[in-house]
């Protein structure tokens, strides 16, 4: 990894006043330690690409959508799993890029609305586990996507169950805190059209958000760019009227590009979105979904499984029909 003498100077400097303005554990900035952002070169697309090289959308698929930097998403189907993690962010510190990784394997994970039902075993197994995820990345940069839905997903929950899953974002964030200090932690904060601003602000805050470097927008949803930048923004704006803080935001565009319909499982006439990029409104545009990866059993992904490669899907999303 790149550790200039004058992002570290700079990132010393910087410290008091980002404790001051927004407290976090995390100092460094691991955008300034490599090159780029790391392209997944096992990605659900990419495999798909090299196991179909005569299928006439494979060109398109490949082009498109497989050599487009996007996060590795990380649960109980990845093994042992600081050893995932280490492999995964070790691969891309050998090549200076920037890994995105996303952490989703909260117990009682989509509790609510079923579809990628399932995480660990308990509370306690959660907490085991992530401590393996940060450990495994340890002094590595990396960017993690904290479970997506996590806060969203609060209507069929009981208050217990509530204040549980805030215990656990909280002890995550921690584990980060401790084991990975070149990591930027975003703690996930749903989308536009789940919780309003204030309800997210204090769901945030709730779950630990001032050890978090920031908070993710529209992971898996279609939302645009210009709405979530409006919605981070009027999240900012609750959490330093009621909390005295603010925190960067990043969205995630991967299939953005033609906006929501209203639904959020496998809707038709989609597109993909601004590829993975520092800025555009954001503190980051990040591809966090890979685009043709299913929803679900619904919609154009009928059949399928959540998180199930659908080339037809990948390949109408690029053109947006």
């Amino acid at each position: 990894m790149r550790r200039s003498i004058r992002a570290l100077v700079a990132g010393l400097l910087a410290l008091p006043l980002a404790l001051a303005v927004a407290p976090s554990a995390h100092a460094a900035d691991p955008t300034t330690m490599t090159s780029g952002f790391y392209t997944d070169p096992d990605s659900s697309a990419k495999r798909w690409v090299a196991a179909n090289p005569g299928d006439g959308r494979a060109s398109a698929i490949n082009s498109s959508i497989a050599n487009t930097p996007m996060a590795r998403w990380f649960g109980s189907w990845s093994g042992s799993i600081g050893t995932a993690t280490g492999a995964y962010a070790g691969a891309a510190d050998a090549k200076d890029k920037l890994p995105l990784l996303v952490a989703y394997n909260i117990y009682n994970r989509d509790y609510c609305g079923g579809h990628s039902a399932g995480g660990a075993s308990s509370a306690s197994a959660y907490a085991t586990w992530i401590s393996q995820f940060a450990g495994g990345i340890a002094g590595r940069p990396a960017v993690v996507l904290l479970e997506p839905d996590s806060l969203g997903d609060y209507g069929c929950m009981t208050q217990a169950q509530i204040a549980e899953r805030q215990s656990m974002l909280t002890g995550a964030l921690a584990q980060f805190s401790r084991q990975a200090p070149n990591t930027w932690v975003y703690l996930d904060a749903g989308n536009p059209g789940w919780a309003n601003a204030a309800t997210m602000a204090q769901r945030l805050n709730d779950a630990g958000l001032r050890q978090a470097h920031g908070f993710s927008l529209n992971i898996s949803n279609y939302f645009t760019t210009a709405e979530n930048t409006a919605y981070g923004n009027a999240v900012n704006s609750e959490l330093s009227r009621r909390y005295g803080y603010t925190k960067p935001f990043v969205v995630d565009t991967s299939r953005n590009g033609n906006g929501s319909n209203g639904q959020w499982c496998n809707p038709s006439g989609r597109r993909i979105g601004t590829p993975t990029q520092m800025g555009g409104g954001a503190e980051m545009l990040l591809w966090v979904k890979a685009p043709g990866e299913s929803d679900g059993n619904c919609g154009v992904g009928t059949g399928s499984s959540a998180g199930q490669f659908l080339p037809e899907v990948a390949y109408k999303m690029i053109y947006g029909y």
